[in-house]
């Protein structure tokens, strides 16, 4: 089921069939390296666990979509909006998209996708991103998607993350 879809992609719903190229992607170190716990060595049966526990509520709309090419239907990535403070008008947002496919501007189609989504579908008064500050591309991205940057901390292990939002 097509969740969004913009110019170039399509943001659906998870299936089986689609995990084992999203394992493709959780394998390679250089998509994973600024994931909250870096881990780049997951099993298909991981990273099933992961979807159905995650997408328990894509009834409500939100979950883990995958990112798929509309002219040839190749993944290249995922996306979603997660519930993160118990608090329905403000979700997360969050994204993964294979290195083959970066500095071709998917990552702001993906995000201004799930921005719009959000408010308009979902009706959500506000959205927020974290990151890593050494993750400048999703800083910038953040950035250009019309998000500020309202907090910023330390993590248990000592890198700095930060915080931006959007509101409706």
């Amino acid at each position: 089921m097509t969740i969004i879809e913009t110019e170039r992609l399509l943001l659906r719903h998870i299936v089986s069939d689609d995990i084992w190229q999203l394992l493709r992607i959780y394998n390679k170190p250089e998509n994973m390296r600024f994931i909250s716990n870096g881990k780049y060595d997951w099993t298909m049966k991981e990273l099933k666990e992961k979807y159905e526990s995650t997408n328990k509520n894509y009834e409500l709309g939100i979950g883990i979509f995958k990112i798929e090419q509309k002219e040839n239907h190749k993944v290249i990535g995922e996306a979603g909006l997660f519930n993160s403070f118990k608090d329905h008008s403000k979700l997360e947002l969050g994204y993964i998209i294979d290195s083959a496919f970066w500095n071709r501007g998917f990552g702001k189609e993906t995000c201004k996708g799930l921005i719009e989504y959000g408010f308009e579908s979902l009706k959500v008064n506000s959205m927020i991103s974290r990151m890593y500050r050494k993750n400048t591309a999703s800083v910038e991205l953040s950035k250009k998607c019309g998000m500020k940057l309202i907090d910023n901390g330390i993590t248990e292990k000592g890198d700095e993350f930060l915080v931006f939002e959007i509101r409706k």
